[in-house]
């Protein structure tokens, strides 16, 4: 295999699962964050209100 390809599949292997990781914990903040706490709560009553 081409050495060249090989260092660019390890560096896109290596930062992508970091890259991925970070902006799952992100999410992950952001949906257990307690400010987003009533703003989660109207949305999820909204299918239940009648217009």
């Amino acid at each position: 295999m081409n050495e060249t390809y090989r260092a660019l599949a390890e560096f896109a292997q290596t930062w992508g699962l970091l890259y991925f990781v970070g902006i799952f914990l992100c999410v992950l903040a952001y949906a257990l964050s307690p400010r987003r706490g009533k703003q989660f709560e109207e949305a999820a009553r909204m299918p239940l209100r009648e217009d």
